[in-house]
């Protein structure tokens, strides 16, 4: 058997669900989800920007495998802290959904002057400044049928696509937000599977559910987020594309006058792909120094 550790949300649990049921089809072994409940879960009156960013979704799910209460833990990539936890290691980053962002509930040239758009996301919000200046923000939490229900009047709301396919839910989508001026956040659209590192035979039945192209791309993104340091609070995001092209952004705020810089640049044909995100993480830092 099996245990595995995940938030209770509907898209946690399905997610969960989903690499429970790939890991018996291929090894045989039971499966039992485990439910745990976050920082994150459990504060949701409170802006996530105010909880200390990364790791208020995470951390309760890798103590109950630490402390021997699951074998397993499942997490969105896009919430794992970019530095490893000790005593546990991904054992897979699952095939990657749609890594975009969307607006539901109006596109971008139907949303008037001084729209409100409903995002908690600080790195969303910056970059929708960067298109639409005259955009009005309010904080957006809660499971996804919740923010569905939090459209403002007139505006719209900007939700993960992924969220949305697991769910069934992409039928709300009013516009897929093009990835190469939105760029996702660190390893978006994608479930990583984290077990204890000593624990070899877990980790052999959790490897069916790895993909490889996955792996490199969203290990490549991470590179760059752990370069910034753990305590980087700065709007950020990194996207590698299909062609191989390292798409990064980051800016001073999410206001108006807050400066950003992004840019898009391919990967190196040979050299180490993790130190040039590594360079170019620095090097975006540096120019709004």
């Amino acid at each position: 058997m099996i245990r595995i550790a995940t938030r209770s949300s509907a898209q946690a649990r399905t997610q969960a669900e989903v690499v429970a049921n790939a890991i018996t089809a291929a090894s045989g072994e039971a499966t039992e989800l485990v439910f745990v409940e976050t920082l994150g879960d459990i504060k949701r009156d409170v802006p996530l920007h105010q909880l200390g960013g990364q790791g208020i979704f995470v951390k309760e799910v890798q103590q109950a495998v630490l402390q021997g209460l699951a074998d397993v833990a499942i997490h969105s990539a896009k919430d794992l802290p970019s530095m490893a936890t000790d005593g546990l290691t991904v054992a897979a980053w699952c095939e990657r959904r749609d890594a975009r962002d969307a607006l539901v509930g109006n596109t971008l040239e139907g949303l008037a002057q001084g729209a409100t758009v409903a995002t908690g996301s600080v790195r969303r919000r910056a970059q929708l400044l960067t298109v639409r200046p005259d955009l009005q923000f309010v904080d957006l939490r809660g499971n996804i049928n919740t923010r569905l229900e939090k459209i403002p009047a007139g505006g719209a709301i900007v939700m993960a696509i992924a969220a949305l396919e697991v769910l069934g839910l992409t039928h709300h989508v009013a516009q897929a937000l093009d990835p190469n001026v939105f760029v996702p956040m660190i390893g978006q659209g994608c479930v990583a599977v984290e077990c204890r590192t000593d624990d070899a035979v877990t980790r052999g039945h959790v490897s069916v559910v790895d993909h490889a192209t996955t792996r490199r791309s969203v290990e490549i993104e991470r590179a760059f987020l752990a370069e910034l340091g753990a305590g980087c609070s700065m709007p950020v995001g990194a996207h590698l594309d299909a062609k191989d092209v390292l798409h990064m952004f980051m800016a001073t705020g999410d206001t108006p006058s807050d400066r950003h810089a992004k840019r898009a640049l391919p990967l190196p044909v040979s050299g180490d792909a993790l130190e040039f995100a590594r360079e170019h993480a620095r090097a975006v830092r540096a120019s709004l120094q």
